[in-house]
């Protein structure tokens, strides 16, 4: 089968020709992959930033936003037949750790996660288990929830966190509108009652936000701006603000944009938060970190999509033009999320 797979960081991946996975424990499912997301933790990957923390063997494939069809599933599986239309969670939990006890997947102590350490879904099939897959309701097709696996997952799940704090009357602020950001948008429509701004430098990005509810947007032109318009539009600063970019000064900039008691959200990677420890005393404001979601978290995410209040904008590539979809990924070319059809 084909797959988009990376033999050394700091160079493109390429598509090569690889065996077909197979069947080897009672809990292993094969799905046919109908639509493989692309991500900046992609490009992370490339870059080689992961490796240090995920330790995958080179080669591997990449892709850890998967949907499809079960092809083939092992002994042990009743939730799912071959046949079925699927989303996947992004790890493959254990079931058994303390973690997964307490419903926290993304924290599992005996997770693989494909597409990170272990093969994953820029291919034409998958290995994964019965744990990760979550059925698609009728109407549902991968190609249309692919990336929600883990864009749209990391979103919702911090959406998810802070709602109870966006009652009616408080300020939010999404800083980044792209692939996760016009889905945190959605979330925060779909769950809370705040009032939304969005920030972000592509005035494409801002359209598309305004098109999908958001109160205000913000053109980032400058940091000055950006600060002075958003401590304007929110009456002081946001009670709960969203860093979808988290580098190239989006995260310097994020503690500047709360009011006093407020919380930072980051999501985006790859900068440094720096806040002087007397910032966070005095003004009693929080950084909260966020890592993916729970597979309840997931199948609540699949409900909002199946009555429609939950959209994924995408461009489709084929795999054998995955090195094109990362290309314009890089140079900011993909409104929404690029997806790969094999």
């Amino acid at each position: 089968m084909k797959a988009v797979r990376l033999h050394e960081y700091e160079r493109p991946p390429t598509v090569d020709e690889v065996a077909e996975p197979r069947i080897t424990r009672p809990w292993d499912v094969i799905v046919d992959i109908g639509a493989a997301g692309l991500c900046r933790t992609d490009l992370h990957i490339i870059e080689g930033q992961w490796s240090g923390i995920q330790n995958p063997q080179l080669p591997y494939t990449l892709g850890h936003e998967n949907a499809g069809w079960v092809r083939e599933v092992g002994s042990a599986v009743s939730n799912v037949s071959p046949g079925d239309a699927v989303i996947m969670h992004p790890l493959t939990s254990c079931g058994l750790c303390p973690a997964c006890r307490i419903g926290e997947d993304s924290h599992c102590e005996n997770a693989t996660f494909p597409g990170v350490n272990v093969d994953g879904g820029m291919a034409q099939q998958l290995l994964t288990n019965a744990r990760a897959v979550v059925k698609l309701g009728p109407g549902l097709e991968p190609r249309n929830v692919a990336a929600l696996a883990d864009a749209g997952l990391t979103a919702y799940h911090a959406v998810r966190k802070a709602a109870s704090a966006l009652y009616p009357g408080t300020h939010t602020v999404v800083v980044g509108a792209g692939g996760l950001g016009h889905i945190g948008i959605q979330s925060l429509l779909a769950i809370t009652s705040a009032e939304v701004t969005v920030v972000d430098q592509s005035e494409a990005a801002l359209e598309l936000a305004i098109e999908l509810g958001a109160h205000h947007t913000v053109h980032a032109t400058s940091d000055e701006f950006v600060q002075r318009r958003v401590l304007d539009i929110t009456s002081g600063g946001a009670h709960v603000l969203f860093d979808f970019v988290g580098e190239n000064g989006a995260e310097l900039l994020a503690p500047k944009l709360l009011r006093t008691r407020g919380s930072h959200y980051v999501i985006g990677y790859g900068g440094t938060v720096n806040v002087p420890t007397i910032d966070i005393i005095s003004r009693e404001i929080n950084i909260v970190g966020n890592l993916v979601g729970t597979y309840n978290d997931l199948v609540e995410l699949m409900t909002l999509t199946s009555q429609s209040r939950m959209v994924l904008h995408t461009a489709e590539y084929p795999l054998d033009a995955a090195l094109d979809a990362i290309a314009d990924l890089q140079l900011g070319r993909i409104r929404g999320r690029g997806i790969l059809i094999p």
